[in-house]
């Protein structure tokens, strides 16, 4: 019996990345057993092609982002990756290389990041490219990170550096030079900040993607703080530096970082460092979070207030 043209497409390309529970992606369900004594933590995001990825993006660097970006929302909350399930809705005439690349690319990143694939659906739709991941990790109970929870006196701190996906954008719209590639990189595939401890660290936090300050003003609305924030101290790459002030706006609102961003109790500040060292991953101290109206005031090195037009990205 010939197998339709959709249960064929997961057969070639999604079975293979399947994992314990899928059932061969032969039933409408997974089953999942948690490790025992963890509390599942569950999230998800979707990507249109035009809006989150460009249509000529490579589709194994898509398939990679997909899951990271994903990735970067479990590690805000201090979770370890489990598995995931994933929705593709994709024009007909959707080259079969297509997918077998974007199949790929999962594939690599399956292994890095030591996750597998639960199910999902496809679908066919008239355009774009639609893309949507739930993610599955897990935690010690109680022990997830929230946006809620910062006091003020609490330090503010970020993963990485910031600035790089908004400018790696801009150089994939032929707007910024970018002559070794890396904002173009930062852009494609983010580096999500899994394996960082945060437990009994962080009182707050969340994951950067729709800008700096506009994610900052989401901890202080949920923690009913205000937040102070210095240009000086904010860590930028050597090709966001290069880039110039004239993009500085766009460094702090225009989004795609996929760092952490972190409200941190001063005496847990060393902890937060020696975690950081464990991890290989840079942290930086940026401001602190103080009593007040929820709202985030970021200066200049001069001290003065920098005006902003906007504090990041809104799909709406």
């Amino acid at each position: 019996m010939t197998l339709p043209a959709e249960f064929s497409l997961i057969a070639r390309h999604f079975r293979p990345l399947a994992g314990p529970g899928a059932l061969d992606l032969r039933d409408d369900a997974a089953l999942l057993t948690p490790p025992p004594g963890r509390q599942l933590v569950l999230t998800a995001d979707a990507m249109v092609a035009g809006v989150h990825f460009l249509p000529d993006d490579p589709p194994d660097l898509v398939g990679r982002k997909l899951l990271r970006v994903n990735l970067s929302d479990l590690a805000a909350k201090g979770a370890v990756p489990l598995s995931y399930l994933m929705t593709v809705s994709a024009p007909k005439d959707t080259p079969d290389a297509w997918f077998a690349a974007f199949a790929a690319g999962l594939a690599l990143d399956q292994t890095t990041y030591g996750v597998t694939l639960l199910g999902g659906d496809t679908t066919s739709t008239p355009g774009p490219i639609s893309l949507s991941l739930t993610i599955i990790g897990h935690v010690a109970p109680g022990t997830a990170i929230h946006r809620f929870g910062a006091r003020a006196g609490d330090e503010i701190w970020v993963t990485g550096t910031i600035g790089d996906g908004a400018l790696g954008l801009a150089v994939a719209q032929n707007r910024l030079s970018d002559p070794t590639g890396f904002l173009l990189d930062r852009y494609r595939l983010p580096q999500p900040r899994v394996g960082l401890e945060l437990a009994g660290i962080a009182s707050a936090g969340m994951d950067v993607s729709d800008g700096l300050v506009q994610d900052l003003g989401h901890i202080c609305t949920a923690s009913e703080l205000a937040a102070e924030i210095q240009v000086g101290y904010i860590p930028f790459s050597d090709a966001a530096r290069t880039a110039g002030p004239d993009w500085l706006t766009t460094c702090l609102t225009g989004g795609d970082d996929y760092e952490l961003l972190l409200a941190v109790p001063p005496d847990r500040s060393d902890a937060l460092q020696h975690a950081a060292n464990r991890s290989g991953i840079a942290v930086t101290r940026i401001g602190y979070l103080q009593d007040g109206p929820p709202a985030v005031m970021v200066r200049q090195a001069s001290g003065e207030p920098l005006t902003l037009t906007k504090g990041g990205w809104s799909h709406f």
